[in-house]
């Protein structure tokens, strides 16, 4: 039995199709021949053969800088512009942070 073609058309960003053409070309792999095995991966583990995360918003990772630096949780006041106000003689070690990462 032999087997019928189909194609996919998809739009992707120039420059990521451009380094994974690349990448794919030092592996000595085509690009039609990468998309065909990552759909037969998908098909072999019927999932993705990665599992997708969702990115941390700004606040997630403040918390977890916060938590790795034992900077102690406080609430901060804002100004009329939505921006951190840091009282430096209040909250020395969260000002130091804020300015010197």
């Amino acid at each position: 039995m032999v087997a019928t073609k189909s194609n996919v058309n998809v739009k992707i960003d120039t420059t990521v199709k451009e380094t994974a053409a690349m990448l794919l070309d030092r592996m000595g792999i085509d690009q039609t021949t990468a998309i065909d095995m990552f759909y037969r991966q998908i098909i072999a583990e019927r999932r993705l053969p990665f599992q997708p995360v969702v990115a941390p918003t700004l606040e997630e990772q403040l918390t977890a800088a916060i938590a790795r630096r034992n900077i102690p949780r406080v609430k901060l006041e804002a100004d009329e512009n939505g921006c951190a106000v840091i009282d430096k003689d209040k909250h020395p070690e969260i000002y130091d942070w804020a300015v010197n990462g």
